[in-house]
């Protein structure tokens, strides 16, 4: 969601940044928290990839994508999720 909301607001401004607010207050997204268990995870993608650097918030999503068994991912970083071996293939949107 941070990430979301940094490339609304840098990219299309602050109205597409509050309508994209007003949308996940209305219920329009899932959000998903990383959990504890996500926490090694995280460490170890940020670690093996430092030299990318892929980073804590792309290791996030890849980590909950691979506990939740999910293989879409929405970016606009299709070069962070195609170099990383993930313990999944993704599709990558849009």
């Amino acid at each position: 969601m941070t990430e979301v909301v940094y490339l609304l607001s840098s990219r299309l401004g602050l109205s597409a940044e509050l309508r994209f607010l007003a949308d996940m207050a209305s219920g329009a997204f899932d959000v998903e928290p990383v959990h504890a268990t996500d926490g090694l995870r995280i460490a170890d993608l940020v670690n093996r990839y430092r030299n990318l650097p892929l980073g804590t918030v792309d290791s996030s999503v890849i980590a909950c994508t691979e506990r939740l068994g999910v293989d879409e991912v929405a970016t606009v970083d299709r070069r962070h999720f195609t170099v990383v071996k993930a313990n999944r293939v993704f599709t990558l949107l849009p």
